[in-house]
């Protein structure tokens, strides 16, 4: 059976059919989260909604190669990227997991990809609407901008795909996280699987008709690939990282790289999404001090 899967895929590529597809997968999105009860190990209902968070991934996977995909790289995106059964996942799905990595949420992307899913995404701590609205920290950041413009995860992340010429296609989450999603990135297919009440509170669908939905969603993406552009962010860039204490500002600033803007704020200068994911891996991940086990 599994020869015959390969030659399956290796005549869909001889056809010109063989996508090869990215999913970055995060939690806060996910149909029926709403609270941190659901988002990390010392919530009751953390187990649970991993096997939602795998579910929705499983779904754009089935979907992804109905429609013509036979690769496909999952990035395990939430909390400590550890988050996705991936004993639930097909046996020939490779999955990046856990921190630090250069590109954070897109590590793995490059220019063989064909198009890039977000699954359990949500809206940025710019936006007044979404459940647990963020962008990289809730507990630390206030807002993300580049060159002035304030962004979100996802359209953070497009920009680094679109650094290899790699356009997102499909985006899963809440009612405000796909609407701002795709308002900054362009014509990205939406399944939205909940909608926004507060910060901490949706009006939700089933997690079977979220399934659904999404698988219909990135069927239709794929299928349709080539109408999908990549979203490009021209360098050089300035970014732009509030913070909700002062201190980080404050010590950032000592370098002279940054500049503090205001008593929250610092702004640094990148040549390319590629270096400014990489400095902010810094910004937002580095603690002086920390030992591994």
């Amino acid at each position: 059976m599994h020869r015959i899967i390969l030659g399956l895929m290796a005549i869909s590529c001889l056809f010109g059919q063989g996508k090869k597809i990215y999913i970055s997968a995060d939690l806060e999105g996910v149909v029926g989260a709403v609270t941190g009860e659901q988002l990390g190990p010392g919530g009751f209902e953390y187990n649970r909604f991993r096997e939602f968070m795998t579910g929705e991934v499983n779904a754009a996977i089935r979907a992804a190669r109905s429609a013509g995909a036979t690769e496909i790289l999952v990035a395990d995106s939430h909390g400590n990227g550890q988050n996705l059964l991936i004993e639930k996942l097909p046996k020939d799905i490779k999955v990046i997991r856990s921190w630090p990595r250069p590109l954070g949420m897109m590590e793995g992307i490059d220019e063989s990809f064909d198009g890039v899913i977000f699954t359990g995404y949500h809206s940025s701590t710019d936006n007044k609407e979404g459940v647990r609205a963020h962008t990289f920290s809730s507990a630390r950041l206030t807002s993300v901008k580049v060159n002035g413009k304030p962004m979100t995860e996802g359209s953070w992340n497009a920009a680094i795909a679109g650094e290899f010429n790699v356009p997102v296609i499909m985006v899963s989450g809440d009612d405000a996280a796909v609407n701002e999603v795709k308002s900054l990135i362009g014509n990205a297919e939406g399944a939205i699987v909940k909608e926004s009440i507060s910060f901490h509170s949706a009006k939700t669908l089933h997690p079977e008709a979220a399934y659904d939905l999404i698988a219909e969603k990135t069927a239709f993406a794929v299928k349709n690939i080539k109408k999908y552009k990549p979203y490009k962010i021209r360098g050089p860039l300035t970014v732009s990282v509030s913070f909700k204490h002062y201190q980080p500002s404050q010590i950032l600033a000592y370098l002279d790289m940054f500049e503090r803007t205001d008593s929250h704020t610092i702004e640094y200068k990148a040549k390319n999404m590629i270096e400014a994911s990489h400095i902010m891996r810094v910004v937002t991940g580095y603690k002086g001090g920390s030992t591994v086990p």
